[in-house]
């Protein structure tokens, strides 16, 4: 990999997102060599993944170049690589481009959708965890709508401007308030000919109620917000299967749409090596201590989406969500000074900053620690605490004033199909 050798501790980074750069980014001018790997050369705003999905952001709007964001670090080195497996008795990794030799290694590799074993869903399903997947699922939108025009079949019509998406938590709702917003301000001036009043917008949720992480008032709010949009909302529903065309459930509802989206959970995404039992719990991530060390190990750590570290207030793991992932990063980051110096290790201890979710123009619940509020203020406090955890000033403005223009205006200009997608066949 080019590496240079060095004295200094080599401590190695798999994966940039919210964990993987908060370390980064605390490690920066400390004596230690940084290497940090990842299969994109750029750091994705993922909560704001749903507004590139529904043409609201460019992607260059919630993206950062990993470079950039460490450049002027010193001992600091990026390489565009696949981790395939960690060899944990030699201390070394495997990857696409060649094997490197660690001192410590933190395995920061984020999450990926979970299918829950069904591979009928995950073939025909479309996902919304990364840039290229929202691309994907923008363009299928409005190719969606384009064939809509085309064909005198009332069924088919119906299913290409009917959604489903599967998962009430803050990316479904925010999916849905968004798609909402489309069908009732945009559609109508671009399809002019064809009655988008038809389409649907489903959410189905296995649970009593949508937003479970936030409070019950959140979740009532969120509700009402959504069902005033025109969203159907099904609870107590699982969803069992889909072909493509038909969505089945255990109940005797069947939806027929061109497009479900699959936003019903997560799984960590493990590396060969330390993926066996002995490592793995529930949601297939790492356990780990007090301190982000992988059980048998001082010199391995996990945090972030892959890290389960439990305590008395979470005895299934922190949340998988960005701020556990930055905290985690940044203390990880003094603790490891910590071992290299032979100090003792601090615990980490998870503060909650509370929670928030969007559900379209002056629409937001937000849950504090102690303060719960909904409606416009809300929103405003959603958009700005989102500004400010963009990486980039350039960024934050882009999004700031696309964020005006679009409610101004009640405009998305982004609704461009740049790269056509093109479903599986279907049964």
């Amino acid at each position: 990999m080019n590496i240079p050798r060095t004295s200094f501790p080599r401590i190695v980074i798999i994966g940039g997102g919210f964990a993987g750069v908060a370390l980064a980014k605390k490690l920066s001018k400390q004596e230690v060599q940084v290497v940090l790997l990842d299969k994109h050369n750029y750091h994705t705003f993922q909560p704001l993944l749903y507004q590139v999905s529904t043409g609201g952001l460019e992607p260059d709007s919630i993206a950062y170049p990993i470079r950039k964001i460490l450049k002027d670090f010193p001992n600091f080195y990026f390489r565009l690589a696949n981790v395939e497996s960690i060899d944990t008795n030699k201390n070394k990794l495997k990857t696409n481009i060649g094997t490197l030799k660690f001192d410590y290694l933190v395995i920061a590799s984020g999450s990926s959708t979970n299918y829950f074993g069904n591979s009928e869903i995950e073939k025909y399903s479309m996902a919304m965890k990364t840039i290229p997947q929202s691309l994907n699922l923008r363009s299928l939108i409005l190719e969606n709508f384009e064939d809509a025009l085309l064909t005198s079949d009332l069924n088919e019509r119906n299913a290409l401007m009917n959604f489903v998406i599967v998962g009430g938590g803050p990316t479904g709702v925010e999916l849905a308030g968004a798609l909402a917003e489309i069908k009732k301000g945009i559609l109508p001036k671009d399809y002019p000919d064809l009655d988008t009043r038809l389409a649907q917008i489903h959410i189905i949720q296995a649970g009593d109620c949508i937003l479970k992480g936030m409070s019950a008032k959140a979740s009532e709010k969120a509700e009402d917000f959504l069902e005033k949009l025109g969203v159907n909302i099904w609870k107590n529903v699982r969803v069992t299967n889909y072909n493509g065309r038909t969505v089945t459930t255990n109940t005797d509802l069947t939806f027929e749409t061109a497009t479900l989206v699959w936003a019903a959970g997560v799984k960590g995404a493990t590396i060969k090596g330390v993926d066996g039992e002995d490592y793995v719990t529930r949601g297939n991530r790492i356990v780990v201590n007090q301190y982000s060390q992988v059980k048998g190990f001082e010199h391995i750590f996990a945090i972030g989406d892959i890290a389960c570290m439990r305590t008395d207030e979470c005895p299934d793991g922190l949340p998988m969500m960005a701020q556990p992932a930055i905290q985690q990063g940044e203390q990880l980051g003094n603790n490891l000074l910590n071992l290299i110096e032979n100090k003792p290790l601090k615990p980490f201890s998870y503060k909650d900053k509370g929670a928030m979710a969007t559900i379209g123009r002056n629409k937001a619940v937000v849950d504090l620690k102690n303060w719960k509020f909904q409606g416009v203020f809300a929103w405003y406090v959603w958009m700005f605490v989102h500004l400010f955890f963009l990486i980039g000033f350039r960024n934050r403005m882009v999004v700031f004033v696309n964020w005006v223009y679009n409610y101004v205006r009640f405009d998305r200009e982004a609704r461009l199909i740049i790269r056509p997608f093109k479903k599986r066949n279907t049964m």
